[in-house]
């Protein structure tokens, strides 16, 4: 299993976790501040349980233009599934105007942001970022954003941009 682990930055109130990958590029997951605060409010709303959802936005540009928050169909603290009609809605309002899931986000409420086994196992989307939100430290959430394809896991710097 590939694991890059450097990359994992916290997410205290009122501060930025901006980084530079100017030689990997490909390892990076842009994300506008908006987003990262409304996915991190979302995990808060949702805890105990996990909270999930989706980031698209033009495929070519690789830039979010839209986060749907989720339904957790499993409605549990170590589990999460979209429920499959959201899911199907989703698909097809991205289709219609020609983006892409570029991310898939769901939260940790007490253990780190990193792929459990089951996230591994279910990551059927290899092309989409797979972002996760721990709460183990409440006062300070962390974000983080793995590339999951074959089993293989590869972290990407979140880049937080205004």
């Amino acid at each position: 299993m590939e694991m890059s682990l450097p990359f994992s930055r916290p997410w205290p109130a009122g501060k930025t976790a901006v980084a530079e990958l100017k030689d990997r590029p490909e390892s990076s997951f842009p994300l506008a501040r908006r987003y990262a605060d409304k996915m991190i409010a979302h995990a808060r709303e949702e805890a105990p349980n996990e909270c999930c959802g989706i980031l698209a936005g033009p495929a070519n540009e690789g830039r979010v233009e839209k986060l749907y928050h989720g339904i957790n169909a499993e409605k549990s603290p170590v589990r999460y599934n979209i429920d499959p009609q959201q899911l199907l809605s989703i698909h097809e309002e991205t289709e219609a105007k020609g983006w892409a899931i570029l991310g898939i986000y769901h939260s940790h409420t007490h253990t780190e942001a990193f792929p459990s086994a089951t996230d591994v196992r279910l990551a059927f989307w290899p092309d989409s970022t797979y972002l996760i939100i721990s709460l183990k430290e409440q006062g300070e959430p962390v974000i983080r954003a793995f590339s999951i394809r074959d089993g293989r896991i590869e972290e990407k710097q979140v880049v937080i941009g205004e």
